[in-house]
């Protein structure tokens, strides 16, 4: 069943420019990290068992929970600024499940818009509901990503993916994955998602992305999670 667009909730930046996921701008400079790292979770949730439950949590316009729908896969959508038939409003802080409701968690570009005393709440709740070896995909930027190293070495400024006021937990990999381990979680593999040498990712890759989308892809091989500016945490509940 598709969505009533028109009718139901929308919040902080879907009600400005509405569903910005679906209709991906090829312009905007985070389109040619968004299409990898999308591409990377569908590549491992497809290799998870097909009956396993997951949950979107944060999951925006809902974009990734009608695509598993649509290939069979048992999903559910929620989050605090969107609402339809497919997604649930709720907060990542606070769900509206039981205990061990889910097999898969999915955190994809939420928890760095989460203050930093608040990420840990995030992850209890996310354990709370995961299964007894559950597992956990979620995305986070590092902010010690190769150009904001860079720019902190030559400027003392760092290079952050979006203002403060919207990324308020912004952290490094470092501090990513002691939160996660220290919240009960074994990190299974991490991937990083777009290399940004410095100058070339901001001047010219951020200017013209559309244009410069074969640029950006040719750099994925060398994308360490260390100097990425995306990070891919596959992981489990001990």
């Amino acid at each position: 069943m598709k969505p009533d667009h028109d009718q139901i909730y929308r919040g902080w930046e879907y009600a400005k420019k509405g569903d910005y996921h679906r209709h991906l701008d090829p312009d905007w400079s985070y389109t040619p990290t968004y299409l990898r790292k999308m591409r990377f979770v569908l590549k491992t949730v497809q290799q998870l068992p097909a009956h396993a439950r997951i949950l979107d949590a944060g999951c925006g316009e809902g974009v990734l929970v009608e695509k598993l729908r649509a290939q069979g896969r048992r999903i559910e959508g929620i989050d605090l600024n969107y609402e339809s038939p497919c997604v649930r409003r709720g907060s990542v802080l606070e769900m509206p499940y039981p205990d061990r409701s889910f097999e898969v968690v999915l955190l994809l570009d939420v928890f760095e818009h989460l203050p930093y005393a608040d990420q840990p709440r995030a992850l209890a709740e996310i354990r709370r509901i995961l299964r007894k070896e559950g597992w956990l995909l979620a995305s986070v930027p590092n902010l010690a990503h190769l150009n904001s190293r860079f720019r902190f070495a030559l400027l003392g400024k760092l290079d952050r993916t979006d203002v403060e006021t919207n990324h308020v937990g912004e952290r490094p990999i470092g501090e990513n994955k002691v939160l996660l381990e220290k919240a009960g979680f074994e990190i299974l593999q991490i991937k990083g998602v777009t290399l940004t040498l410095p100058i070339l990712y901001r001047q010219i890759i951020c200017r013209r992305p559309a244009w410069f989308r074969w640029l950006h892809d040719m750099l994925e091989p060398l994308a360490v999670p260390s100097l990425s500016m995306i990070n891919v945490f596959l992981c489990r509940k001990r």
